[in-house]
């Protein structure tokens, strides 16, 4: 009993300093978020409809994943978004730089990054922006005569934000974002307590730690089943780049976790189908591993 005790109260200490550390990274995360929500997001999206009309050549994918990133929407919510813009005449691969970077990042998720450091989260920004330009390439060379996405039945879904109060808008759509993420965010903490606690630090870096490719594959490998949420994966990659993963490692995490998100992937699997969801998926790992080798030559 006093074995279970002392446990409990190592594992709190680990808990407690943890959340104490990146609550309010949380918190400002939560509370932008629902304001470019509620106040930012149609400008953003009619920015992006405006985009399609300029005549940007192969330079349009630029913008069209800065756009992505700043796009506070889930994948469920961007591709009916990307079905209308579609049905206007948006081209298909600024639709996949816009998808593909929306995919791998928004406001709130850049804000909960801040909490690995200035140079993690300037590896993160980069490549995700850098990953939803060469989606938009890929889709531009390859399938220049062929359409990429299959949008067919989609429609734009309607807004959730609809009350007359502004204050009362975004009241309710901070409300949505804490219930969304507050358990994932608050079982990151607990994980991270228990890595803490129980896998050595040495063990840890021997695998992630790696300039080669072992290291590499494997934090795009885990990526997959591990990741659930944005911000329940911030605790556990702050407590893993402290035991010693290379940050090319985190960088290869970071692309194919949201990337090969569960629900993410059966959203695309719509749209796609079973050939181009391969590609897909291929894409994302290999821009995993060629993102994570070049940051480790960096750093």
């Amino acid at each position: 009993m006093n074995i279970l005790r002392r446990e409990l109260i190592y594992i709190w200490y680990y808990f407690s300093v943890q959340l104490e550390q990146i609550f309010g990274y949380w918190v400002l995360g939560m509370v932008l978020g629902s304001v470019i929500s509620v106040f930012g997001k149609k400008r953003i999206h009619a920015a992006f409809s405006r985009l399609g009309e300029k005549r940007l050549g192969v330079l349009g994918v630029i913008p069209a994943s800065i756009l992505g990133i700043a796009s506070p929407l889930c994948m469920y919510g961007t591709i009916p978004l990307a079905a209308s813009f579609s049905q206007k005449g948006v081209r298909d691969d600024l639709l996949a730089a816009f998808m593909m970077s929306s995919i791998l990042l928004n406001p709130q998720l850049l804000i909960y990054s801040a909490a690995l450091g200035t140079t993690a989260m300037a590896v993160r920004v980069l490549s995700c922006f850098l990953c939803g330009i060469g989606a938009g390439l890929c889709v531009r060379f390859f399938y220049r005569d062929n359409n990429y996405f299959n949008f067919s039945g989609f429609q734009e879904a309607e807004g959730r934000d609809t009350d007359p109060n502004p204050l009362m808008r975004f009241l309710k759509n901070l409300g949505r974002n804490v219930r969304a993420t507050a358990g994932w965010f608050l079982l990151g903490i607990l994980l991270s307590a228990l890595f803490q606690r129980y896998v050595p630090a040495e063990a840890f870096g021997s695998l992630f730690g790696e300039q080669g490719g072992f290291g590499l594959l494997l934090a795009a490998t885990i990526g997959v089943p591990l990741y659930a949420c944005g911000g329940g994966t911030i605790p556990l990659l702050q407590q893993w780049l402290a035991s010693g993963m290379s940050l090319g490692a985190a960088a290869s995490f970071m692309i194919t976790g949201p990337a090969t998100k569960i629900t993410n992937l059966g959203a695309l699997k719509i749209v796609l189908g079973v050939r181009r969801f391969a590609l897909y998926l291929a894409y994302v790992i290999l821009f995993s591993l060629a993102a994570g080798f070049l940051v480790n030559l960096i750093f």
